[in-house]
């Protein structure tokens, strides 16, 4: 799987030494498109398949940032843009649609998402599949940030990736806005937990210094410590890691691990996962 950063060339994560061959591959291209860098430090991202260009812009919230870039990407000719996708309905995730739909070169695209979504047209049911290009797309429900979130796992040939909203990040969570620990419990270590362990994650914040200073107070372990040193480094985390990634570094993802039911005094999972978020949100 090819990757693109930010608006730079492709950048080959999986393959570094191997791009002459990747250009005869047809893959999987992600772009990421920070937004409000410094305040919200969001991500949109460009999902495109290579082969038929057909591509899909995720939770493109200012347009002011997003749509240049797109309409660079169609000027050139490089991709047909064939649909918004929203991971949930705030504002900083589905805000920008209908200004999106405003411009010519995307007026008529379909609105993917939850059902609270601004001018969403199609509704995934939990499960549903739907492809862009070669890329297989299955919605996943995960209510609990909102009751509309939608995880996207997206796979072809060559690699897997998941979008994952504000429900999980790197090292961390969504706050619990509409819904239970019990629902995040589920999210996170049933549903997500149980895509492939080599599945690629891009959540739509930059959060990862901030979570793994808490994570790191509350286990010191040595993946802890690891992502702690990655983002010490790296400004941008997203999709450096993966799901299997997340259930060692994460701590919300190891309810059951012992540090973790002795840091907040519960063993039950669902009572871990409640103190953990208390315990996050009042950490300074």
């Amino acid at each position: 799987m090819s990757f693109l950063t930010r608006t730079r060339p492709i950048l080959s994560l999986r393959f570094r030494n191997f791009t002459t061959s990747l250009a005869l591959t047809h893959t999987m291209h992600i772009q990421s498109i920070p937004m409000w860098t410094g305040t919200g430090d969001n991500y949109a991202y460009l999902v495109v398949d290579d082969k038929s260009k057909d591509a899909v812009i995720i939770d493109p919230a200012n347009p002011d940032e997003v749509a240049p870039v797109l309409k660079d990407e169609i000027k050139a000719g490089k991709i047909n843009l064939t649909a918004i996708i929203n991971t949930h309905h705030h504002g900083d995730h589905a805000g920008g649609n209908n200004k999106m739909l405003s411009y010519p070169e995307f007026k008529g695209r379909p609105i993917i998402g939850g059902k609270d979504c601004q001018s969403v047209t199609k509704t995934p049911k939990n499960g549903e599949t739907f492809k862009i290009g070669d890329i297989n797309v299955k919605a996943l429900y995960t209510p609990c940030h909102t009751q509309d979130s939608i995880c996207f796992f997206m796979e072809d040939s060559t690699g897997k990736a998941v979008f994952t909203g504000d429900t999980l990040f790197h090292g961390g969570c969504g706050r619990f806005f509409e819904g239970t620990a019990e629902e995040m419990h589920t999210a996170l270590n049933k549903t997500l937990a149980a895509v492939p362990d080599d599945t690629k994650v891009y959540p739509g914040h930059e959060y990862t210094k901030t979570n793994v200073k808490f994570g790191i107070s509350v286990l010191q372990s040595e993946p802890v410590k690891k992502l702690q040193a990655f983002a010490e480094k790296n400004k941008e985390t997203q999709g450096k890691f993966t799901i299997g990634d997340e259930k060692q570094h994460n701590v919300f993802m190891r309810v059951e691990d012992p540090e973790i039911q002795k840091a907040t005094g519960k063993t039950d999972p669902v009572e871990v996962m409640a103190k953990l978020r208390e315990m996050k949100n009042n950490f300074k």
